[in-house]
């Protein structure tokens, strides 16, 4: 009986160290980002809920170049309903992966800083997945409010190839409008 336990409890280590390392393996990023190209206004089409975003819903987030060379950043939204009172912070972020410029750091609240890395984006810059290193993030954004499901449904494909839960994901409702890309 013993010899069960301790197989059990073997295969269970095991099978919890795979996951670990799973878990682990390091965030993929796109190989190159102009962010000339980057900067603009951006949809939020769904996210992994952040708390200070709770409750949000028309979420946008605008980026442009500062005189100091770092990115400013100012995210938007509605409380509750497209109508509800609108919420704005405003942010910088900076490249820490010259090579790449596909991994960033933002800061909204000193001290505080949080990675944004980008890990798909559209050569045409009209979608981008942003994550986290810890996968505990993560946004699909686009140009336009709406997203074409089909489209949708093949960035959450490669999101799960690279180790997030796409079932923590929440569509973030958006103005009716235009049919996105």
């Amino acid at each position: 009986m013993k010899t069960m336990s301790i197989a059990s409890a073997l295969l269970l280590c095991g099978g919890l160290g795979l996951s670990l390392l799973a878990a682990e393996k390091p965030l993929r990023t796109v190989a190159h980002v102009d962010l000339q190209r980057y900067l603009g206004t951006w949809y939020e089409i769904a996210t992994i809920p952040a708390k200070f975003q709770k409750n949000c819903v028309g979420v946008t987030a605008t980026y442009t170049l500062r005189p100091d060379g770092a990115i400013g950043v100012v995210n938007r939204c509605r409380k509750f309903t497209l109508d509800g009172k609108e919420k704005s912070v405003k942010g910088k972020a900076w490249v820490v992966d010259k090579n790449s410029n596909a991994k960033l750091k933002v800061q909204f609240f000193w001290p505080f800083r949080g990675a944004y890395w980008i890990i798909e984006l559209d050569p045409d810059y009209q979608y981008a997945v942003v994550g986290h290193p810890g996968r505990n993030y993560l946004w699909i954004l686009c140009r336009q409010a709406h997203m074409d499901e089909a489209l949708y449904n093949q960035l959450l494909d490669k999101i799960a190839a690279q180790g997030y839960d796409v079932n923590r994901l929440v569509k973030t409702l958006q103005p009716a409008g235009d049919a996105g890309t």
